[in-house]
């Protein structure tokens, strides 16, 4: 694998403020920020799920002067889940490191280009299995693409609100969508009249939350390079041109519905007690110090019927 030499590091002038690193920024991803996050100290271990249709079942009875009360109860099973392991390193050479001139700094550079990959990994991890169809309760596709002109993506996300509502009770509060559907969405007849009299504002995710009557709206913004080391890059925007209507608990805890869950396992780094570690050390053999990065999630639909996929809002 490519790794930079004496040669490139060592140069007789540099500007000390600058350099070009094509490092997407960190709001970019949305992987760890749609659902609550549960730190467990077990890499895989059950938790209890409750009997929705108990919940919503009405069966408060009259009663009778000197009777005993109607008595109910509901059901509780289990699932489980299970944090997958992911790491990563990047071998820095000793003439390399003895070599560097500031600004410079091969150990930051390989700590943030290892961050880089995991938020890329985690994005993708949490799109292929809670950004996609047949996942969630309900998927549709808008009837009219909302890139069109005549479209009414306020009236299709009200039909994913009510239709969430109506199967859970729960009335979304959360809406992620890709950089294409949000693109699209700026300029849309449906979206623009309905600011154009009392705002002078761009549309933001902010203003679109409010539009939807959310209480927010999440960007995927992120790319990635599907294409093989030493092949022709090949990039795509994450998320491509879908959109996911759901119900987040605002905090994760006991009793508390939700659609999803990120399960991050505090093990990883020798059992710290963090969810991500980075480690340097010595790989005398190669005459290198190692940069590690470790990091262990299970992103777990918990409540398929809490989300309302939308895909292909979009033209191609």
């Amino acid at each position: 694998m490519p790794q930079p030499t004496s040669q490139d590091v060592h140069v007789n002038s540099i500007l000390t403020n600058m350099s070009v690193a094509y490092m997407q920024e960190a709001f970019a991803f949305v992987a760890s920020k749609v659902f609550p996050t549960i730190p467990v100290k077990k890499q895989s271990d059950k938790y209890f799920t409750y009997s929705q249709a108990d919940f919503f079942r009405d069966q408060v009875q009259p009663r009778a002067d000197g009777t005993q009360s109607a008595g109910t109860g509901y059901s509780l099973s289990t699932d489980t889940y299970s944090a997958t392991n992911y790491a990563l390193h990047k071998d820095i050479g000793h003439l390399t490191l003895a070599n560097s001139d500031a600004p410079l700094d091969p150990l930051a550079d390989a700590t943030r280009f290892l961050s880089q990959q995991m938020l890329i990994k985690q994005e993708r991890d949490w799109a292929t299995n809670c950004f996609a169809t047949s996942i969630w309760g309900t998927d549709a596709t808008p009837s009219t693409l909302w890139s069109a002109a005549s479209s009414t993506p306020i009236s299709d996300v009200e039909t994913a609100k009510n239709t969430v509502l109506t199967n859970t009770g729960y009335l979304p509060n959360t809406m992620v969508m890709s950089y294409k559907v949000f693109s699209a969405l700026i300029d849309n007849d449906d979206i623009t009249d309905r600011i154009k009299y009392t705002s002078s504002d761009s549309v933001t995710a902010d203003l679109l939350a409010k539009l939807f009557g959310l209480d927010r709206v999440l960007i995927m913004s992120s790319t990635y390079n599907s294409a093989a080391e030493g092949a022709s890059a090949s990039y795509a925007q994450i998320g491509d041109r879908d959109a996911l209507v759901c119900y987040v608990a605002p905090t994760a805890g006991l009793m508390m519905p939700s659609a999803g869950y990120s399960m991050v396992w505090t093990g990883v780094g020798g059992g710290l007690g963090t969810n991500t570690a980075i480690s340097q050390f010595e790989m005398p053999e190669r005459r290198a110090t190692r940069v590690e990065i470790e990091s262990a999630w299970d992103f777990k639909v918990v409540s398929s019927a809490l989300g309302y996929f939308l895909s292909n809002c979009v033209a191609s």
